[in-house]
């Protein structure tokens, strides 16, 4: 594995350390975590740009509402697949190489998109799209936790979640205003442009220290930890925590998915992947992509809907960013379990207003309001932990594998929500799926209380400590608020 470092060029190693010395250690890391954030905006347009597109899609390619939903939900099946493909592959290539791969095939595939002759052509480059989502939310929160200092970890992965509101919410921008400026073609294939920024930019930017210990490359590793560190007491520090973790995983770590059922492990891999599965089962992804249809179908006009929906992938952005501001201060497990009651009454309230006499239009203030507060309450809440969580509480040994696992489950609730969720409002009505939805809220808060840890301040090596104590999980009898 050591020949690998020959990866990494003089001249690329010596333009890092005199940026990072010029501007100074934290700028140089907050200016990597930004940059690497585009690829969450990448996510959020390149899956939220279809509500757009669809409709003069399916005229030019006369698709029926099956072949619509496929052409759809493709993209979230690709995500499942490159999500579990490319952890492993991160642990292989590293992170940063990872990254730089997934966006190459992001600007390859929307440019396909774009060029597609036919639906076939078309559902095949969005399913090579989801591949690089998938991907891309596997390896990019576990590099910036991996580079990140303990206290400030939570802020640093969160503008991952920030990008992906960005992205949504360009995309929801693109679909309302430039309908007649773009053409759906164009609308896929703009997104190559951040791809471009986003590749070249990684080429200059630091391999996750964590990564580079795990391959023997101790001295590179203390070279990368220089460049986003203060002080050398904390690179030495940090370095000899990162590399007693690493030599002690790699003897008692197993080849394959094996490892991952280690009775040791299992706390985390139930907390890990519980939070990933709720933050999409407690409703987001439905609300995002199907705000328009629910409030069109019970009597919004057409334009209040869609700019309805406008103010949810509005909102997205605004917790999200507020949420990035709390999350180290109030923390991961506090921040969820304020939150998640409330996003619960938001939706039981909601679905009462669409079942009140007079229709849905006689109260559209009140569904409005109710359908802005889950918003609030959720994307400030849990979608906020939801791959903050992945990317610090899964050991060392297992964490290429396990964040691959959290992202697919992540995806593939998502892909379950996206595919039911029209089907829910036909058996149930619009108000009770919205009380089954606010009964998962429920279920998610009642998760956290039991098996989700608080990991605010605490170091990666620290949490992976807990892990082979037996003191990882949150006492029985803890305060709520503690």
């Amino acid at each position: 594995m050591n020949n690998n470092s020959g990866v990494e060029t003089n001249v690329q190693n010596n333009v890092r350390n005199t940026v990072s010395d010029y501007i100074g250690s934290q700028i140089y890391l907050l200016g990597t975590v930004l940059v690497t954030a585009i690829a969450g905006f990448l996510y959020g347009y390149d899956t939220g740009i279809i509500s757009g597109a669809l409709i003069n899609i399916a005229r030019d390619f006369s698709l029926n509402p099956h072949q619509q939903e496929i052409i759809t939900s493709i993209l979230l099946f690709g995500a499942v697949i490159g999500s579990l493909v490319c952890g492993r592959l991160s642990a292989y290539l590293g992170r940063r190489h990872m990254i730089m791969i997934v966006t190459a095939i992001f600007g390859v595939s929307v440019i396909a998109a774009g060029l597609a002759p036919s639906a076939f052509w078309l559902g095949t480059a969005r399913l090579i799209l989801g591949f690089a989502v998938g991907g891309s939310s596997q390896v990019v929160p576990v590099y910036i936790a991996e580079l990140a200092p303990a206290a400030e970890r939570g802020r640093m992965v969160t503008f991952y979640n920030i990008s992906i509101g960005l992205g949504i919410l360009a995309a929801g921008m693109v679909g309302a205003f430039l309908q007649e400026e773009w053409t759906w073609r164009t609308m896929f294939s703009v997104a190559a442009i951040p791809a471009a920024v986003l590749l070249c930019s990684m080429m200059m930017l630091p391999e996750s220290p964590r990564w580079l210990v795990r391959q023997e490359r101790v001295e590179e590793a203390r070279d990368m930890l220089d460049t986003v560190r203060e002080t050398s007491h904390e690179v030495t520090r940090e370095l000899r925590s990162i590399e007693k973790i690493s030599n002690r995983t790699k003897e008692e770590s197993q080849d394959g998915w094996k490892a991952l059922s280690e009775p040791w492990v299992r706390p985390a891999l139930i907390a890990g992947l519980g939070v990933a599965a709720f933050t999409q089962l407690s409703g987001i992804e439905m609300m995002i992509y199907y705000t328009p249809t629910f409030l069109r179908d019970s009597g919004f006009t057409e334009q209040m809907a869609y700019y309805s929906a406008l103010g949810v992938a509005a909102i997205y952005v605004i917790m999200t960013t507020l949420g990035k501001l709390l999350v180290d201060h109030v923390g991961r497990r506090r921040l969820s379990l304020v939150m998640m009651p409330f996003a619960a009454l938001s939706l039981i309230a909601l679905g009462i207003a669409f079942n009140l006499p007079g229709g849905a239009s006689e109260h559209r203030w009140l569904i409005l309001s109710c359908l802005f507060g889950f918003m609030i309450f959720n994307a400030g809440g849990i979608q906020v932990i939801g791959w903050l969580i992945g990317a610090e509480v899964y050991p060392l040994c297992i964490r290429a594998r396990a964040t691959s696992l959290h992202a697919a489950t992540l995806w593939g609730s998502n892909l379950i929500l996206t595919s039911t969720a029209l089907t829910m409002t036909g058996w149930l009505g619009i108000g009770g799926s919205m009380w089954f939805y606010g009964a998962l809220n429920a279920l998610g808060f009642i998760f956290v209380y039991f098996m989700v840890p608080e990991t605010k301040g605490r170091s990666l090596e620290e949490i992976e400590t807990s892990l082979k104590e037996g003191t990882f999980l949150p006492k029985k009898h803890i305060a709520l608020f503690k």
